[in-house]
């Protein structure tokens, strides 16, 4: 009776188990078919990156010519504005006024060169008859002069007068978008004075301070790579990059200069980017990298999945540096600061790591 009652808890122990083997062994196979990457310091030159800051290639500060206080503003900040287009109205009665009389001028000088024409022709008819003498005929002559040179001052001025009340209105010197306005309404504008600022969105480009090192490293051959917050990287062309010829004598540095593609959607004056350059420190380089794709993040937790000896993936905590660029086509990788050693294998899919046991 006693063998009875063994049987069957012997057979329950024994399949029980058979059972956690099969799980074992199909936990085994299922995890000996994820995909990992060996973890290694990337073999290629390390990339650099500088801070940079967005800048318009045109950005124009329309100033004031004549003195007049503001009377009428045309647009905002933000506001597109097309070539020629009004911008501010200055008070221009003044202007107007000066006008007004220098054309009155004008009118009575060419007045008064008619009436010297006619007495130079009378005195011309006298002349040929001898009523007068030579010296009348050049008086004569002289007082049509000084009247025609009269009429040429004052329609000068006339003009000059006009030019001057076309500075009355600030207009638009190519089409752009108003950055700054900084005058009101009733603010008086002198000459130099900056009414409205703008700038040209079809032509940016970023400005990076870097080492002087690395800037005199730069050829003219290589990939290179312009990071815009909410655009992702562009990759350009080494040969694109501008190398300004001054140093900063206090911090040693050097600034360059790339044009970002035209059009680009979300890039203004100002933005912090980002310009990276192959070839970095030696310390960066000795970084081992992940692919991106493999970095789990929950909550506050960053890891990977290593795979241990028994080709089982376990979730650990890395704390991971700056996101290199990739070339086109590749995927994007990962400094790794601590929490990997170099040889070390990492899962490639984290979600098809998670479901093994």
């Amino acid at each position: 009776m006693h063998n009875a009652h063994t049987l069957p808890c012997f057979l329950s122990r024994t399949g029980l188990a058979l059972a956690t083997a099969l799980l074992a062994s199909a936990s085994l196979a299922f995890a000996a078919d994820i995909a990992a990457v060996r973890v290694q310091a990337p073999a290629h030159a390390a990339w650099a990156s500088a801070d940079a800051v967005v800048e318009a290639v045109r950005d124009t500060t329309v100033a004031s010519q004549v003195p007049g206080a503001v009377v009428q503003l045309l647009v905002r900040v933000g506001d597109r504005v097309q070539a020629g287009q009004a911008l501010v109205h200055l008070d221009a009665q003044a202007a107007q006024q000066n006008t007004a009389a220098s054309v009155a001028q004008a009118e009575a000088a060419r007045t008064n060169a008619q009436i010297a024409e006619k007495e130079l022709a009378r005195q011309r008819q006298l002349f040929a008859k001898q009523y007068i003498s030579q010296a009348g005929l050049e008086r004569a002559q002289a007082q049509y002069d000084a009247a025609q040179a009269q009429v040429r001052a004052a329609q000068a001025q006339a003009q000059a007068a006009s030019a001057q009340s076309g500075f009355y209105v600030v207009r638009a010197p190519y089409a752009g978008v108003v950055s700054e306005v900084p005058v009101a309404l009733g603010d008086m504008a002198a000459p130099g004075r900056p009414l409205v600022r703008m700038y040209d969105p079809r032509a940016l480009r970023i400005t990076a301070t870097t080492s002087q090192t690395l800037a005199q490293n730069l050829g003219s051959t290589g990939q290179a790579a312009i990071e815009l917050p909410g655009t992702g990287r562009i990759a350009i062309e080494a040969r694109q990059i501008q190398r300004l010829p001054t140093v900063d004598s206090a911090t040693h540095t050097m600034q360059l200069r790339a044009d970002l593609p035209a059009g680009l959607e979300g890039a203004a004056p100002g933005m912090f980017a980002r310009l990276w350059l192959p070839g970095a420190s030696t310390a960066a380089a000795a970084l081992p990298v992940v692919p991106a794709s493999a970095v789990v993040r929950r909550a506050e937790v960053t890891g990977v999945y290593v795979l241990d000896a028994q080709n089982r993936p376990r979730l650990r905590q890395v704390r991971l540096g700056r996101t290199l660029p990739a070339a086109e086509g590749a995927a994007p990788q990962v400094e790794v600061l601590s929490g990997l050693r170099d040889g070390e294998r990492v899962a490639i899919d984290p979600q098809a790591a998670a479901q093994v046991r």
